[in-house]
């Protein structure tokens, strides 16, 4: 499971075992929302939504780092 960032609380990952589309799984303290990458679009939240903006946020920030490691870990396999 790579962790991507740490940053605010917030814990932004992917498991080894991902499918398409690209995204992303937030945790913060038991809370848990997953993002599409490409559209930002919010899948599956279990957050409040002070947590969700900031992890949206946070999210859009590194979009390009968080794709691009994406594309380097599931392209090696």
């Amino acid at each position: 499971m790579p962790t991507l960032l740490l940053q605010g609380g917030f814990k932004f990952f992917f498991y080894a075992n991902e499918h398409e589309p690209k995204h992303i799984h937030v945790q913060k303290a038991g809370e848990f929302v997953k993002i599409e990458l490409v559209t930002l679009r919010v899948v599956n939240n279990y957050m409040k939504p002070k947590d969700l903006k900031k992890a949206l946020l946070i999210v859009e920030e590194n979009q390009g780092d968080f794709e691009r490691k994406w594309d380097e870990y599931f392209n090696q396999r």
